[in-house]
This record gives structure tokens, C-alpha cells and sequence, in this order.
């Protein structure tokens, strides 16, 4: 018996590509580094200051989404209690509206108790 590969039913299939299977292994092994880079990022992008050691004990795994990458939603729900709130911006308001026209300096009143001694 020979070891000749002719005796394979199939005799033109290469052999399989094993950069697939090392490609998703590095994956998820950075991808819970990568989310908490992502998080790092955001945080900073928002201005907002993550306490010390916040991350070391965030599960990243919660940070992924089903596809393995990270989720921008749930990053979002993570730095979500130390948001700041925006203050809502108005427009100036003076003259856009009536106003009760004002005569002359404001003249000072005297108290009743002093008009009453």
C-alpha cells in the first residue's frame, strides 16, 4: 500500500486554511481588551472620569456584542451613571415677548411700618 494521495475521493481539495480558526482565537482573546479600550475612549471623547480600578472590575465580556466586537450600546449603559447631564441651551429671551415698559429710574418706596410711626 502506497501512501499516494490518489486514493483520496477527493483529490483536489487543498488542505484547510488554519488562519481562520487562529484569527478568531485572537479575537476573543482581545476582544474583552479592546472593549475596555473603547470604553477608556468614550469616556474620555464624553469628559467624563472614570473612578480608579473601574475597569479592572467590569466584566468585559458584557461590553461585546454577538458578534464579538464591541457594542456601542452597551458601553453606553456602562458610562451611563456618570454622565453629565447637558444643560439645555435656550436662546436670549429679551424682546421676544412683552414686557411692561419701565418709566425712569425706580424710585424708592418707604416701608408702611415707618409711614405708621
Amino acid at each position: 500500500m502506497s501512501d499516494d494521495q490518489s486514493d483520496s475521493p477527493f483529490p483536489d481539495v487543498p488542505p484547510a486554511d488554519p488562519t481562520a480558526s487562529v484569527r478568531a482565537e485572537v479575537q476573543r482573546e482581545y476582544a474583552a481588551k479592546l472593549a475596555a479600550a473603547e470604553l477608556r475612549t468614550r469616556a474620555a471623547k464624553d469628559g467624563i472620569t472614570l473612578p480608579d480600578g473601574f475597569t479592572d472590575f467590569l466584566d468585559s465580556s458584557k461590553l461585546l456584542g454577538e458578534d464579538g466586537s464591541p457594542s456601542v450600546e452597551a458601553i453606553g449603559k456602562a458610562l451611563a451613571p456618570w454622565a453629565v447631564p447637558k444643560e439645555p441651551e435656550f436662546t436670549q429671551l429679551k424682546g421676544a415677548g412683552h414686557y411692561a415698559r419701565q418709566r425712569g429710574p425706580a424710585l424708592p418706596t418707604i416701608s408702611l411700618d415707618v409711614r405708621n410711626r
